[in-house]
């Protein structure tokens, strides 16, 4: 995780940053690295790592590779690969993953539902 965190913190190393300023609804489609620091209410599908940052506050069906959530997120989380919660994150709903990964000090009220490495199941 010492790594995911160290690209989450950096970022100069994230493809996207949607700035803390911003705040839109809808249909969000990418496939490598994108980080939210505003306000996002809707759906997101990436083969790639979305990063739900300190500031954001996020309320989605997601579906993504890699999932690392520092914010406040309400919905669904299915990760093909990782879900993780950081410290101070707030998480509300369903995850449905590989792995999760949850620092201390972060709040995770909902279902958990593991599915074995590598399975496409949902």
């Amino acid at each position: 995780m010492s790594e995911i965190k160290e690209i989450v913190e950096d970022e100069n190393k994230i493809e996207t940053v949607i700035a803390d300023d911003i705040s839109f609804s809808g249909n969000l489609k990418f496939d490598n690295s994108l980080k939210i620091k505003g306000n996002f209410e809707g759906k997101i599908e990436t083969n790639g790592h979305l990063i739900i940052g300190r500031e954001a506050t996020v309320s989605a069906n997601v579906k993504a590779k890699i999932v690392s959530q520092s914010g406040v997120f309400n919905g669904k989380i299915n990760a093909a690969q990782r879900v993780e919660l950081f410290k101070k994150s707030a998480t509300r709903g369903d995850i449905i993953c590989s792995d999760i990964d949850m620092e201390g000090g972060s709040v995770f009220n909902g279902t958990c539902i593991m599915k074995e490495q590598g399975s496409s199941k949902s």
